[in-house]
């Protein structure tokens, strides 16, 4: 059965190899649909189908790069747009290192992580899903908002330096379903990530919803005190901050220019709690894991941290070339990380109130705005948002306003962690604003780490 997409890439590899071109070619075609509710409401329920191409020439120690949103069909500009690289990297400045050309060992053909029946969805589908999740939830007070933004992303790849070409293909999905009071301001929110359509569960975020609404309902509010707490982090938040970790504090050339809070002396130290076991998978279709990357480096299962112990860098191609080391199959837009779960028996929001404790706990489901505030000692910030608790030691459960954490990675991750829960869950944070990349993390559903400290406390919602 032929291959559209591959055919395209071997038509433009022709082209540039009668030319005397070193090019490889990497091709992007998403399929994105987003269904938004607003006031009880569809407010935007809208599509795209888009194809990008990027182009990159190689001439010595010179590369240049050509990036569009293209029609498939319209060849003869694809060779324009080859024609006007030969000429872009002919003036290129040379770089100060030899960087690689890719040369694809062997072809691949991975479609894993595609499901026929989440690409399938419609726009009544998406509907019906909300509705089941809301039904009997709203009110003249509460009202119902939201996304459904579900999509089919399709990338390959080739090179002038053989036939061979390696072509991947997912689905994915995210819900994110929010309740918010007109009269007192406060909004809950519950989220939902798949990979195929059996991963979709509305009576599970409906439960959720349903708790937080009785919580927010019944519930005190008030200003906490600054100081420290014991806290317990939801799914969003620990993805968050563990992508970030992972990604720019993991990454060899970080560390080079000074980004990274981690030191080459640090491979084979204790970082972290020993509690925490973070590896990047690509055996894992459910997180989009694909089994080589940009440059046709084979992607297995990469261990950055064993029981808190970090295990080494993460070098993408063109820092490995500038820098003198091993590539490690991370050209790539996303990773797949997932955390070794815990031991604390714990699976959803009723049972985490239901714990015993001798203390006040605040759960905190999402942080948001999250910023940078010193890579080089690891520090973030960002704020609770969208549904946070106060666990009290007497078992009642009042609801903060929102507070503001200013942290590094070791505080979140580090000898102060208490426990993870025994259930994990993929969450969801793939980038759609500009070309989608599928991205997700499988992270214990809760996260308890003491001493965090609010450095910020809201009067008001």
């Amino acid at each position: 059965m032929t291959n559209p997409v591959i055919e395209l890439l071997e038509e433009l590899r022709w082209y540039a190899l009668g030319k005397g071109l070193k090019l490889a070619i990497f091709y992007h075609e998403e399929q994105s649909r987003l269904t938004r509710f607003a006031n009880s409401a569809v407010s935007l329920n809208t599509s795209e189908h888009l194809v990008r191409l990027r182009l990159i020439a190689f001439e010595g120690q010179r590369k240049a790069e050509f990036d569009l949103i293209c029609d498939p069909a319209d060849t003869a500009s694809l060779r324009g747009a080859i024609d006007q690289l030969a000429d872009m990297v002919a003036l290129a400045q040379p770089l100060s290192y030899q960087p690689t050309f890719p040369v694809y060992p062997q072809r691949i053909s991975d479609i894993r992580a595609y499901d026929e029946g989440l690409a399938a969805l419609t726009s009544e589908d998406r509907l019906a899903f909300f509705n089941e999740v809301a039904q009997g939830l709203e009110s003249a007070d509460v009202r119902l908002s939201g996304i459904f933004s579900s999509g089919v992303t399709t990338t390959a790849q080739i090179s002038t330096a053989n036939e061979n070409s390696q072509f991947f293909k997912v689905s994915d999905a995210k819900i994110s379903v929010v309740l918010s009071s007109e009269k007192d301001k406060w909004e809950v929110n519950a989220e939902q990530s798949a990979q195929k359509k059996s991963d979709l569960n509305a009576p599970a975020l409906r439960a959720d919803l349903e708790f937080l609404l009785r919580c927010y309902q019944q519930g005190t509010p008030l200003s906490l005190p600054l100081g420290k707490y014991r806290v317990v982090f939801g799914p969003a938040a620990s993805a968050e901050v563990l992508e970030i970790m992972a990604g720019w504090g993991g990454s060899g050339g970080a560390m080079k220019r000074g980004f990274s809070f981690l030191r080459p002396e640090d491979v084979g130290r204790q970082v972290l709690s020993p509690l925490l076991t973070l590896v990047d998978d690509a055996n894992l279709p459910e997180l989009y894991g694909q089994p080589a990357d940009e440059f046709g480096v084979p992607r297995g299962r990469f261990q950055l941290y064993e029981k808190g112990v970090f295990q080494g860098f993460l070098w993408e191609q063109d820092d490995a070339d500038e820098f003198g080391e091993q590539p490690t199959g991370h050209t790539l837009p996303s990773m797949s990380l997932a955390v070794a779960p815990g031991s604390m028996p714990c699976a959803n929001l009723e049972q985490l109130a239901a714990l015993p404790r001798t203390e006040d706990v605040l759960y905190i489901p999402y942080i948001h705005y999250i910023n940078i505030v010193n890579p080089s000692k690891g520090l973030i910030t960002g704020s609770s948002r969208f549904g946070a608790l106060l666990l009290r030691a007497d078992g009642t459960i009042a609801i903060p306003y929102n507070v503001r954490l200013t942290q590094s990675f070791s505080d979140f991750f580090g000898e102060r962690v208490a426990w993870l829960s025994r259930e994990t869950v993929v969450y969801n944070t793939s980038g759609t604003y500009g070309r989608r990349i599928p991205t997700a993390l499988r992270v214990p559903r809760f996260l308890c780490v003491d001493g965090i400290e609010v450095s910020h406390s809201n009067t008001s919602y």
